[in-house]
């Protein structure tokens, strides 16, 4: 008897390095399937109302917003690759403060960014989990907001 459990528990033994070595080979096999981490050029930024707005902006908002984008280190691992590839180029285009005139007005409605700001839409959640820098008090909220409307009114 005791030599039959040996057998059933090499077997689950097997099984379960066979079960690794599947998930290995999978996990280094997407790792070649590639994604573009570009940062095209900057073509235009808008005419910012303040040195101020523009730091915030850029503290809170171009690693997806702009293509002054920093891509981390895992941002080049399968399957998070994709994903953060995916959020960046959504992003820009929805709103891309370096391209500025290359992209429509519907990402840039006065007072619809602000909101998005007080309400906590942007930065999103899942975004500030790794990058704590960009968290804003809600002075810097409320003057990150007021200043892109200003920006929004004196840019065309």
């Amino acid at each position: 008897m005791p030599s039959r459990q040996r057998r059933t528990g090499g077997g689950l033994k097997r099984l379960a390095l066979a079960g690794f070595g599947l998930a290995l080979f999978g996990f280094l096999a997407i790792q070649t399937i590639p994604v573009p981490l570009e940062n095209p050029p900057v073509l235009s930024e808008p005419n910012w109302d303040s040195p101020q707005t523009r730091a915030l902006a850029e503290r809170a908002c171009f690693d997806c917003h702009s293509n002054h984008t920093n891509w981390p280190w895992y941002a080049r691992v399968a399957p998070v690759s994709w994903l953060v590839a995916h959020d960046v180029y959504e992003a820009r285009s929805e709103l891309n403060f370096t391209e500025w005139y290359e992209v429509d007005d519907e990402g840039r409605r006065p007072g619809e960014m602000a909101e998005e700001i007080y309400d906590g839409d942007m930065p999103p959640l899942r975004y500030l989990l790794m990058h704590p820098e960009a968290r804003l008090t809600p002075e810097e909220k409320q003057a990150l907001a007021e200043g892109l409307n200003a920006t929004l009114a004196a840019s065309p």
